[in-house]
């Protein structure tokens, strides 16, 4: 088990509104001053792009500096789920996380079981494990009935329980669900605050322990330490009117979860 950061960590200040977006050896240089083990390339389609030598140059920039690399995109076609895999290869990366549905393609059940079993057999031959995200746009029975249909060591589930709150799900149900197949967490604190004039709710991030997870039942119910399952934080940042202010708590919060997790990991 380690500690990482994922992208979504640096989610505005690799956005389109940063002055001068982060590049990815900045942010393995910002995981790398905060004493995190992994960082996590994850919805960042940019890497598609990247030719052999500059995929070299980033695993030779993360091996400098210690760090493990992961992988994350999103779809189950197996020309995409192949592709990433060579780019695992190439950086040297032994998971890779997906999700069930893109803008274009969202398959039931039957037809995902059917495209991951063409796909995750090349995955067991690399040793990457691949991993389907819990949230909002799948019920966490149709994503378990993928991940036990395909019946591979090598697929699993990445155990994100904020996302399904707004499916109605709650999070201790999906932790509960999910554990025996978690392959990767990503850890991110959430909270529901009124609008103004009281009228409905707000869903959006917290720091790492002001919120409603209950990291302690999660980390009781996965025992990721046993398993070796990373645990890789991530983001709900609200834009706060302005880049400067934006980007000054998006770090604020990384470090205060750094923190926080490197204790409560000491203390189990």
């Amino acid at each position: 088990m380690a500690l990482g950061l994922s992208t979504y960590a640096f989610f505005w200040q690799i956005s389109s509104g940063a002055p001068r977006p982060l590049t990815l050896a900045d942010m393995l240089r910002r995981t790398h001053e905060l004493g995190a083990d992994v960082f996590q390339i994850c919805d960042y389609p940019l890497i598609e792009t990247f030719s052999d030598e500059l995929l070299a140059e980033v695993r030779a920039t993360a091996d400098s500096l210690g760090i493990r690399l992961e992988l994350g995109t999103r779809g189950v076609r197996p020309t995409h789920l192949l592709t990433y895999l060579d780019l695992a290869e190439q950086l040297g990366a032994r998971f890779v996380r997906s999700m069930l549905n893109t803008a274009d393609h969202r398959p039931a059940v039957r037809e995902a079981v059917g495209l991951l079993r063409e796909a995750v057999p090349a995955y067991a031959e690399r040793g990457v494990t691949l991993g389907l995200e819990t949230y909002e746009q799948v019920s966490t029975d149709d994503l378990l009935a993928v991940v036990t249909g395909v019946d591979s060591p090598h697929l699993g589930v990445c155990l994100d329980p904020g996302n399904s709150v707004a499916r109605l799900e709650r999070p201790a149900d999906v932790i509960g669900r999910t554990a025996p197949y978690v392959v990767n967490i990503h850890v991110k604190d959430f909270a529901f605050t009124r609008r103004d004039g009281w009228v409905g709710f707000t869903l959006a991030g917290c720091p790492l322990g002001e919120g409603l997870l209950d990291y302690d039942g999660m980390i009781a119910a996965v025992g990721p330490e046993e398993k070796g399952v990373n645990q890789i934080v991530e983001h709900w940042l609200p834009w706060q009117g302005g880049f400067e202010e934006t980007a000054r708590l998006e770090d604020q919060w990384t470090q205060h979860s750094v923190r926080t997790l490197n204790t409560l990991m000491r203390s189990t």
